[in-house]
């Protein structure tokens, strides 16, 4: 059984005024004061932002409960200091971001310019295992259509400086300003995949093999492949349902690869238009259906997603609990319908943030 592990970022607020939080180095300092030794949490670009790691994980239960474990670590130490985490994957208050003491950050607010300062957003990143770098390849090449539904089911960014930004996933759009991000082209092989890489970062403009933010591509630290496209999602059980569909997606993949079955050919630019479609309107409109490229009713979408990986779900036991998450995330909606339902509720976007504290720790 594959396994996986998940890497969230979180955003630091103020618990009173919902206010990002300039305070990531002091939450690290007091991590490795009261637990020295552990290395689960790190910086990120931002000084408001929190990134934990996951152990790689077999039973997708142990992966929740792993991530809720994380995010309440996350919020005792925050607390500490008078601050608490926020499973937000942009700041629905205005703010001005910090950047953290890094080399490689300073050279990023240097090389790029405003685009740097505007990546105050929070990812999930999933790590899927795989035996080789080739099976790596065939699943990157058979997984790119089915990655803008991910987009839709994780979308939680509708808010940006105060504003709504009639987008679910506004980080989405912000996060694809750098020049590397997006959907690709297949591979085909393992020799060209890093022949690619190599390229690129021999251009110049960028600093290394870890600045390629294609939307899934092979860990530059794991045996994984490493699915980049998820906002981080308001609930940990709806992390878990995107880890699970990943896993899930991954494996069909590989099988499809063993069968002799081709990857499918569509072309970058008809994968853009699926990513902008998931990302505009999440699970509140049409998504471009994988297969076809052509627009279905989300609810359909997710319905094809589930029938093209039921065996590996029902191999790894996930079926059930795949088809759970999914009927109940389009009862209540993903991250983004939640918060502008909090926000149509409750009156302003401070109380927005407050809620979503909350909920962040379950």
């Amino acid at each position: 059984m594959r396994t996986v592990g998940v890497e969230e970022e979180l955003l630091l607020v103020d618990p009173d005024s919902g206010e990002p939080k300039a305070l990531a180095a002091a939450v690290l300092a007091r991590v490795a004061h009261d637990d020295p030794g552990q290395h689960v949490f790190e910086k990120e670009l931002f000084r408001q932002m929190l990134e934990f790691a996951t152990h790689p994980q077999a039973d997708m239960a142990d992966l929740g409960e792993e991530i809720v474990r994380c995010r309440k670590e996350a919020a005792r130490h925050a607390g500490e200091l008078g601050c608490a985490v926020a499973a937000l994957a942009t700041s629905p208050l205005p703010v001005s971001p910090s950047l953290s003491v890094n080399d490689r950050y300073e050279w990023l607010a240097e090389h790029y310019g405003i685009p740097t300062w505007e990546q105050l957003v929070c990812g999930c990143h999933v790590h899927v295992c795989v035996e080789s770098d080739e099976e790596g390849i065939a699943v990157l090449d058979r997984i790119r259509s089915w990655l803008p539904v991910l987009r839709a089911i994780s979308a939680n960014s509708p808010f940006w400086q105060g504003r709504d930004t009639s987008y679910a996933s506004y980080r989405s759009r912000v996060w694809n300003r750098w020049p590397s991000a997006g959907p690709t082209e297949p591979f085909e092989s393992a020799e060209r995949y890093h022949r690619r890489v190599a390229d690129m970062v021999a251009t110049g403009a960028l600093l290394d093999t870890r600045m390629v933010y294609f939307d899934a591509r092979l860990s530059v630290r794991y045996p994984t492949v490493e699915v980049r496209v998820a906002d981080v999602c308001l609930g940990a059980d709806t992390a878990v349902l995107i880890a699970t569909l990943t896993r899930a997606l991954v494996e069909t993949a590989a099988r499809d690869w063993r069968a002799g079955r081709p990857a499918p050919g569509h072309s970058v630019s008809l994968l853009r238009l699926a990513d902008w479609q998931a990302a505009r309107f999440g699970l509140e409109g049409n998504l471009l259906d994988p297969p076809t490229m052509r627009p279905e009713p989300a609810p359909q979408v997710l319905r094809s997603l589930l029938s093209y990986t039921r065996d590996a779900l029902t191999a790894t036991g996930d079926a059930d609990r795949a088809e759970q998450g999914i009927a109940e995330l389009l009862r209540r909606g993903n991250g983004a319908r939640e918060q502008r339902r909090l926000l149509e509720h409750g009156g302003d976007l401070r109380d927005v943030v407050t809620e979503c504290v909350r909920r962040t720790q379950g």
